[in-house]
């Protein structure tokens, strides 16, 4: 016997987002149908709605959810349960047919791929309506993409969910539309989107604030030399890689320093309006992970839940730690897309994967918004490639087939192996030893504008930073970005005027001359100042002021920009 049909008014009333959404889905019947929305945005919602109409007008007698991860089949069960579609997360290949007692199933894309003529069979048995959730997942290996095609080819209906709808490769999205642009570049068609600026206008998902952290790294090359750099400063992409991991490495001073800046600002969020806010930390290796977890217990005191990506448990206690008023999570991996943690509110990236889909992902753990005036706010490392990343963080990206390949990221050897497994990351650790770093606050960096600090970890500067209250809409944080950076321009110049004039000697010593890094924060400070002085003449938001200075001028935001970029803005904006 069948289970009886879902409820239709038993759904909590839709967002604006997924009313359009929907209501476009109904006009077009079509076969296939992509949403985009932001993490945090409420895909799972929409998707059930979609599929409760489904059921509900016939057009549908079974629905099939496919899922990045096992944890995932378990959350999608119990939210279909709430709204009276009941999906079965334990179904199996070797079951061959889903039960009857249920709607439907719960699977995932490894076991699409590994028995697409099992999942086909269930797909003509019943007329099916399929749910592809995180749908950029299919192309992770030619089987699942293969595999999910052949096994959903004959589905009545496909939707198509993605809070990413790019990727790294250019291995095709099974079902997904692709239109070729001026340029000759194929490029992906959504059918509904709704990105992290527009759900951040809505007050659908939380401000985040980014903190960089910079410092002094040392190592020592497998060859015996030893090598000093600042971490954020221009040098070469290996140089980069070795002291970007140079800063994770737990042995050093930068990790405990940032971990107990965020720790602190975890405080914060828990005194001033956000009483159950948890940590998390995402760490590159199991062996990180296991470090940060002892780190963070000689800060707080207290253990933190560590979640490994091939620990049976791990959904168990990543439930246990969502449920519980814990401090802090470490993970590998697991929790970097679709964990539905509301509680997130500061994270820690300690991790060497840089792809924008991954850090699109990873940043998605802390957005999403259960009360109005929830901010979230992400330590990670001053370096070029994540600051920019941080900074487009509104922008909205498809997925490309056949693009020019960049040549000056970090899609180095060295990177690319650490990016696709935990263990490659042994081979980068061989090239080099890890000496000693240390942690200053650098910049922080909100609606891709950055706000140099000056400030020196532990100081007062960055304390003040740290204090930020703990709910804010997102223009009480622009504007108190502004008014802090503002009082600090004023203090330095009051300073200055205050020195006594010292008197002219007869020769002259040579002045030190600013590092590159100084110059450079200098610089983003002076055109912060400018951006805000043109925002109260023409109340033009600060993205847009800064967005048109990259068009006019070029360049990649300003906390990635070149001293060459920030000069030339500078002098452009004066002319505005």
């Amino acid at each position: 016997m069948s289970p009886p049909l879902p409820n239709l008014e038993i759904f909590p009333p839709l967002r604006a987002w997924q009313r359009k959404a929907m209501v476009t889905y109904l006009r077009r019947q079509s076969e296939d149908f992509m949403a985009v929305a932001t993490p945090g945005a409420g895909k799972t919602t929409f998707a059930l709605r979609i599929a409760a109409e489904m059921l509900a007008d016939g057009t549908c007698d079974a629905v099939t959810v496919v899922c990045p991860t096992e944890h995932l089949k378990t959350q999608w069960a119990l939210a279909a349960a709430r709204v009276g579609i009941q999906l079965d997360p334990k179904f199996r290949n070797a079951d061959v047919h889903s039960s009857r007692d249920f709607h439907g199933a719960v699977v995932t894309y490894a076991q699409v791929g590994m028995a697409p003529a099992v999942h086909k069979r269930r797909t003509i048995t019943r007329r099916t309506f399929v749910i592809l959730d995180e749908i950029h997942h299919a192309g992770d290996s030619r089987s699942w993409g293969d595999g999910v095609k052949d096994a959903f080819e004959p589905a009545v209906r496909r939707l198509l969910l993605t809070g990413t709808p790019f990727r790294s490769d250019e291995n095709p999205i099974p079902f997904v539309t692709y239109e070729r642009g001026q340029d000759g570049i194929q490029r992906s068609r959504a059918d509904s989107v709704y990105g992290y600026g527009d759900a951040l206008k809505d007050r659908v998902v939380r401000p985040v604030l980014f903190m960089a952290y910079s410092g002094e790294t040392r190592w020592r090359t497998n060859a015996g030399d030893e090598l000093a750099a600042r971490l954020g400063e221009p040098m070469t992409k290996d140089l980069v890689a070795q002291a970007w991991r140079t800063a994770l490495d737990h042995r050093g001073d930068w990790m405990p320093q940032v971990l107990r800046a965020a720790d602190a600002r975890l405080s914060k969020l828990r005194e001033h309006g956000m009483p159950d806010a948890g940590g998390l930390v995402i760490a590159s290796d199991q062996q990180s992970a296991r470090a940060y977890a002892k780190l963070l217990h000689d800060v707080t005191g207290e253990s933190a839940t560590i979640v490994l990506s091939d620990d049976e448990g791990a959904s168990g206690r990543i439930a246990a730690f969502a449920a519980s008023e814990q401090r802090w999570m470490v993970a590998v991996r697991m929790v970097s897309e679709g964990v539905d943690i509301p509680r997130l509110a500061v994270g820690v990236y300690a991790t060497s994967a840089s792809t924008p889909l991954y850090f699109a992902q990873a940043i998605g753990r802390f957005v999403r918004s259960r009360v109005e005036g929830e901010t979230a706010t992400v330590f990670l490392p001053s370096v070029p490639h994540l600051l920019g990343l941080a900074s487009e963080m509104e922008e909205q990206r498809n997925h490309v087939l056949g693009a020019p390949k960049e040549k000056d990221g970090l899609d180095d050897e060295l990177i690319e192996r650490a990016q696709k497994s935990e263990d490659a990351l042994g081979d980068l650790d061989k090239q080099f030893e890890a000496l000693s770093a240390t942690a200053e606050l650098d910049q922080v960096i909100y609606d891709g504008t950055s706000f140099g600090t000056g400030a020196r970890s532990g100081t007062a500067e960055e304390l003040d930073y740290l204090g930020l209250p703990g709910l804010l809409t997102p223009e009480q944080v622009t504007d108190l970005l502004n008014k802090r950076q503002a009082e600090q321009l004023a203090a330095q110049k009051r300073q200055q005027l205050a020195q006594p004039a010292a008197p002219v000697p007869e020769q002259r010593e040579p002045v030190a001359p600013m590092s590159a890094g100084e110059r450079r924060n200098s610089l983003r400070r002076q055109l912060n100042t400018l951006v805000a002085a043109h925002h109260h003449r023409t109340n033009l938001p600060h993205g847009k002021i800064h967005a048109e200075l990259r068009r006019l001028c070029g360049g990649p935001p300003s906390a990635q920009a070149t001293i060459e970029q920030l000069e030339e803005r500078i002098a452009t904006i004066q002319t505005l």
